[in-house]
């Protein structure tokens, strides 16, 4: 598996590069199981060609453990999902689910998602994009490091269908606040929420631990959920 850090390095990135541990089971997946789910690079990816039909594809940036991601693809086999994450433990504990699980229907990207999206991935391929919990860099200094502006809002809407999703949870306040009016003010993007706000969690995105043991801690999640104009410039 080629991993991000063999790829040239771009400006600012939206992620810090942890050194967290890897479990022994977490490196045998990477080693035996990355030739089966994980995606090259040097590619343009091709849905029929990696899963062999023409179904629904939903990508989810910064998977983290993946817990969600395959929790998404065991509820819905009829579509397929890719992921993109730069942390080899949570690759490995992914790779470990998919195979224990024998899900077909999920493929995994080990790279920079702003290495994946302008590269390999060709324009009105996506049906959704989900991205749960992006690093808020809350320190005003940081906020350049955002994954979320108004360059990544550009980039998914040419990756989107017209009328696909893009689905932001954060549970930082002030992160929320500053995607929704992004969002609200782009031409690229309409908000689903009656009110021009937040959406309630929808049945499709799982609850994960992380999110159960904030709230239990008080802290708030907010889901931005807003459709690609069908009368946005550009691809259409």
């Amino acid at each position: 598996m080629t991993h991000a850090s063999a790829l040239p390095v771009r400006g600012i990135r939206s992620f810090v590069r942890r050194q967290g541990r890897l479990t022994s089971a977490q490196r045998r997946a990477l080693d035996d199981y990355a030739p089966t789910y994980c995606l090259p690079i040097d590619r343009v990816f091709d849905p029929v060609g990696v899963f062999g039909r023409q179904a629904p594809l939903f990508l989810e940036i910064g998977f983290g453990n993946g817990e969600c991601l395959a929790a998404m693809a065991a509820n819905r086999p009829d579509c397929d999902f890719i992921g993109i994450e730069v942390h080899p433990p949570g690759i490995g504990h992914l790779l470990l689910a998919l195979q224990r699980s024998a899900l077909p229907n999920v493929r995994v990207y080990a790279h920079d998602a702003m290495d994946v999206l302008p590269r390999v991935l060709p324009e009105r391929t996506l049906d959704a994009v989900h991205v749960f919990f992006p690093d808020p860099w809350p320190k005003k200094r940081h906020h350049k490091r955002r994954l979320v502006n108004a360059d990544f809002l550009a980039l998914v809407a040419r990756k989107l269908q017209p009328g696909g999703a893009l689905h932001i949870a954060t549970d930082w306040q002030e992160y929320a606040e500053s995607m929704l009016a992004l969002l609200n003010a782009s031409e690229l993007f309409v908000n689903t929420s009656p009110d021009g706000a937040y959406c309630p969690r929808p049945d499709y995105r799982p609850e994960t631990k992380f999110e159960r043991r904030g709230m239990q801690l008080g802290h708030g999640v907010w889901d931005l959920i807003f459709r690609r104009s069908k009368a946005a410039p550009g691809p259409a």
